[in-house]
């Protein structure tokens, strides 16, 4: 507790944490006089949609809980991907969120998305945490530390090396997608990422660069490790 005054208190959250995010009641008792106040603290980040290596719809809940706390992030609400929707979001594969229900939002309504019906957030409503298998739905907020690319032709291995020589580690999916939101990080360059994905961000679309009118991250998949064409995306502290 701070306090700036005789009667005044402030609340001091320090460190704040992915999963620090909700609401918050602060209780001052002065003596035989006591006042409350409620807040929600709700934290700027970025959503993205995540698959593993093995293709779309392979977690259940709790393996899709891990995956994003892997790629430095947390299984996002429904509040934060109806924000990413309002801001662009479009994404045919659904995916669990920390409810524990499945969703995945529409822009442009179509057939092969769910039918032509309204755009918005589509349902498939609560599902069986152990055995129903869908992508996730990952959040993460602003970095600690910094990401930037090493250029080359290197293998997964290498990518390691390099970053480690460099005092870094490879970065991970989260940090990509919150230095493209938070940082601006332009590249029109794939890089590996510690998942073994390859993929690159975009701010500013262009010709020969993606192919998409949109920013975003694009990514090239899941090359084979051993395949020495990419660059890396190497984080630091």
């Amino acid at each position: 507790m701070r306090r700036g005054h005789r009667l005044d208190a402030s609340l001091v959250i320090a460190g704040v944490r992915l999963e620090d995010e909700g609401r918050y009641r602060c209780e001052l008792i002065n003596g035989i006089e006591d006042e409350s106040v409620a807040m929600t603290l709700r934290l700027e980040g970025v959503v993205f949609p995540y698959q593993p290596s093995r293709g779309r719809y392979q977690f259940n809940y709790y393996e899709a809980k891990q995956a994003c706390e892997e790629q430095d992030g947390r299984l996002a609400t429904y509040a934060q991907l109806y924000q990413a929707w309002t801001e662009g979001l479009d994404w045919c594969n659904a995916g669990w969120l920390l409810e524990g229900s499945v969703r995945y939002p529409v822009l442009t309504a179509r057939a092969p998305c769910g039918g032509r019906g309204r755009p918005g957030i589509r349902s498939y409503g609560p599902r069986d945490r152990k055995r129903d298998r869908y992508d996730a739905f990952c959040f993460t907020s602003a970095l600690s530390g910094h990401v930037f690319f090493v250029p080359g032709r290197l293998s997964l291995s290498e990518a390691h090396a390099a970053c480690r020589r460099r005092g870094a580690m490879v970065a991970k999916v989260g940090h990509l997608y919150a230095a493209w939101k938070f940082s601006g990080l332009d590249q029109c360059d794939g890089g590996w990422l510690a998942d073994g994905s390859v993929r690159f961000p975009i701010t500013t679309p262009r010709p020969r660069c993606g192919g998409l009118p949109d920013p975003g991250v694009r990514s090239f998949g899941f090359p084979r490790p051993q395949q020495a064409d990419y660059g890396t995306y190497c984080y630091s502290e």
